[in-house]
């Protein structure tokens, strides 16, 4: 017979570990349960950036406009597959009812503060876990092709900086003499020093380690099949048998609606699908972190490596590889930046961001239950709220005041 634990928990991606981790950290008995190995989910292959920038929710007045506008685009940043499912159309109806300026705002302000949060604790939770993963503090600028658009961000500026996000703007003719990777076309940069980035693979792999060498359990090829309540606890049915615990936290990313089903849990969470490729770093690559504001793709740098990512693509579960989407987040770089016309790419990689109705996390207590928690729906910000997130969970089932309002991210929001 296994012996009950503290805590279970459902998901061993970046939020899933870093949960474990600080629960651990405060005297908890924690085992993660992982369908497949830690991190192989969206926390393996995204861009690793930590973006208090990204602030402003993809439910913002306009997207809907756009979105259709690029219904039939294959290659356009934000798709929607058009297939049967009543869940999506739910979901999407719910998401085009918070495209306002309201709640924009709103969700603005609650993912600056977990994003501002977690920044903030990085460097030190790093050091503190001895977590080597290629942490840079560098920054991330914002290129646009577009002057109108680039004139445009002024409002956006002012209600980030209002946030406390610092920023500047930047004209294009000093951007291209400042960063020689830059195409002529460029319109201007926004520039954010507060933001940074890391290698998303060797960050979740130090989680691992810190979290095992911490006392706790890590179960990987280990899918869940169910969960319930018991009278002080919980139970989980997995594929290699079951476990107990006092309190279950589900952290499974695009897959947690499914489990919380059996909960009797309304989760609004669907997998958006992105995309990225890795390669050499090419001698020709920019001095720090990019972002290609019209076609929303991102590029990473690292010591010895550069990451294109980006795309958003609502089409369930789906996990194959749309070369049409890939080549136009290559097509996209090529526009704006002088890369090498064949670099040897080392690794592509699609997976599923878990993205919320309203683009805020669940983190908290589940309505309804006296032992399951959430931690999931962080879209394309795991990785840069996973800090804040460990934090925040460990101060709510310990039952210690938080670092910074928890009442947004509630999951009775939906209940």
């Amino acid at each position: 017979m296994r012996p009950r634990d503290d805590v279970l928990i459902v998901g061993g991606g970046a939020i899933g570990l870093a949960c474990g981790l600080a629960l651990v950290e405060a005297g908890r008995r924690v085992r993660v349960l992982e369908a497949g190995t830690a991190g192989c989910g969206s926390s393996h292959g995204n861009c690793g950036t930590i973006t208090p920038s990204h602030a402003g929710p993809l439910a913002a007045p306009g997207t809907i406009a756009r979105a259709l506008r690029w219904l039939f685009a294959g290659d356009a940043p934000l798709r929607i597959a058009p297939r049967f499912d009543p869940a999506l159309w739910a979901w999407l109806a719910g998401f085009a009812l918070r495209c306002n300026r309201r709640d924009w705002r709103h969700a603005m302000r609650a993912r600056a503060s977990i994003l501002q949060a977690s920044r903030a604790a990085f460097p030190g939770w790093l050091a503190d876990h001895g977590i080597d993963c290629e942490f840079a503090a560098t920054g991330i600028d914002y290129v646009y092709r577009d002057r109108a658009q680039f004139d445009a961000f002024e409002a956006e500026g002012r209600a980030l900086r209002e946030l406390g996000i610092e920023l500047s703007q930047i004209d294009g003719a000093r951007a291209l003499r400042e960063e020689p990777a830059l195409r002529e076309g460029t319109a201007g940069v926004v520039r954010f020093p507060g933001d940074a980035r890391l290698r998303p693979d060797r960050y979740v792999a130090g989680l691992a380690t810190a979290f095992r060498a911490a006392g706790g359990v890590l179960e990987e090829h280990c899918e869940v099949l169910s969960a319930g309540e018991t009278a002080d606890g919980v139970r989980v049915t997995t594929a290699r048998g079951g476990f107990a615990g006092r309190d279950l936290l589900l952290a499974a990313g695009a897959w947690s609606p499914g489990v919380a089903r059996g909960l009797g849990l309304r989760v609004p969470v669907q997998p958006g699908k992105g995309y990225s490729m890795t390669y050499a770093r090419p001698p020709s690559a920019p001095a720090r972190s990019i972002v290609l504001h019209e076609r929303s793709v991102f590029v990473t740098v690292w010591e010895a490596g550069l990451r294109l990512g980006g795309t958003m693509e609502f089409a369930g579960h789906d996990r194959s590889l749309n070369r049409v989407r890939i080549d136009a987040i290559e097509r996209a770089a090529g526009e704006y930046l002088h890369l090498p016309a064949a670099p040897h790419r080392e690794d592509t990689w699609t997976g599923l961001r878990p993205v919320c109705v309203d683009d805020l996390p669940l983190i908290g207590p589940a309505p309804g239950h006296r032992h399951v928690w959430l931690a999931t729906g962080h879209g394309m910000l795991g990785i840069s709220m996973s800090v804040a997130t460990a934090h925040l969970i460990r101060d709510l089932i310990r039952g210690t005041p938080p670092g910074f309002d928890p009442a947004p991210f509630t999951p009775a929001r939906f209940a």
